[in-house]
């Protein structure tokens, strides 16, 4: 029997169904206009509250038999964490759930993604068993120790960015360059094309680095007339590599332990290939999307005894 699972984060409206083993999910990229880097959280919101009608009349054209709802209402579990937008994804579960009298799990949209991940790798098992993970995302880029916490998860953050994210050192750099925004699969097309390679040094530190003169660099390549596709290049590796180095130090502490790799930036051709030994999401499951809100109330529900 499925469940429901609501995810509204600032820039993908989905909805997904979940049985336990088969998964449904339903997405649509919010709107930002030409030329800029983000959205305001009043606009997400606005646009989550008009897109998410649409997308359940489509998931839910069957009619079934939904015997829970769980949704994605912060954007970490931690104290204090919290964004506008997924209040759309909260507020629409909970109705939907009391309509139903059926249990409503809140969830946070970064177990949401781990779940996602290792449901698509085929890994679900991992949910059991503490690993690292990697949350590599617009808004996030964490080096996460990830324990097994009733139906859900513990993320502790041991590492990661300490200023700019890795999505937005390569969603700025697509803006700079004219892309569309969000711009990663755009540079991840254009890396191929590169025909010089101006080499990234990223410091590290224990297992914390920082990406703003990775921008800054950006903007002086641009200056400098470099390519697109070599700017583009640029900073693909300023990611993929100082991530490559953090994970084999963090294994070194952790040993035994396996690297999953989830969020936007984890569906990157280039970090794909550079950090073969971990596990990765399904590309379409590396984006934001609301199955690992479903797969998590799943389990919630499973536990609870409420399938």
């Amino acid at each position: 029997m499925p469940v429901l699972g609501l995810d509204t984060s600032n820039y993908t409206t989905s909805a997904a169904l979940f049985d336990g083993a088969v998964g449904e999910n339903l997405g649509r990229l919010l709107e930002v206009r030409p030329g800029e880097r983000g959205l305001r959280q009043s606009e997400a919101l606005f646009q989550h509250v008009k897109r998410l009608p649409q997308i359940l009349e489509e998931l839910l054209r069957e009619s079934p038999d939904i015997r829970a709802v769980g949704a994605s209402t912060r954007p970490r579990a931690v104290e204090g964490s919290y964004m506008p937008c997924f209040l759309a994804g909260e507020s629409h579960g909970r109705g939907i759930a009391a309509a139903l009298g059926v249990p409503f799990y809140p969830h946070s949209h970064q177990e949401g993604h781990l779940a996602a991940a290792a449901w698509s790798a085929g890994r679900l098992d991992l949910l059991d068993t503490p690993f690292l993970a990697w949350h590599l995302s617009g808004g996030t880029t964490e080096l996460l120790l990830v324990k097994p916490k009733g139906y859900t998860l513990a993320a502790e953050i041991i590492g990661g960015t300490s200023d700019l994210s890795a999505g937005q050192l390569i969603d700025r750099t697509g803006v700079l360059l004219g892309l569309q925004f969000p711009a990663g699969k755009a540079l991840d097309g254009l890396y191929p094309q590169a025909d010089a390679c101006y080499e990234p040094n990223v410091k590290l530190n224990s297992l914390t680095f920082s990406l703003s003169g990775m921008e800054n660099r950006v903007k002086g390549l641009m200056e400098e007339g470099a390519r697109p596709a070599n700017v583009a290049r640029f900073a693909i590796d300023a990611v993929s590599n100082v991530v490559c180095r953090a994970t084999q130090e963090a294994r070194r502490r952790y040993p035994g332990l396996p690297v999953l790799c989830s969020g936007g930036v984890a569906s990157n051709t280039r970090l794909r290939a550079a950090l073969s030994e971990a596990v990765f999401a399904q590309p379409q499951y590396s984006t934001d999307n609301a199955m690992g809100a479903a797969i998590l109330t799943w389990r919630a529900a499973q536990k609870e005894g409420n399938l």
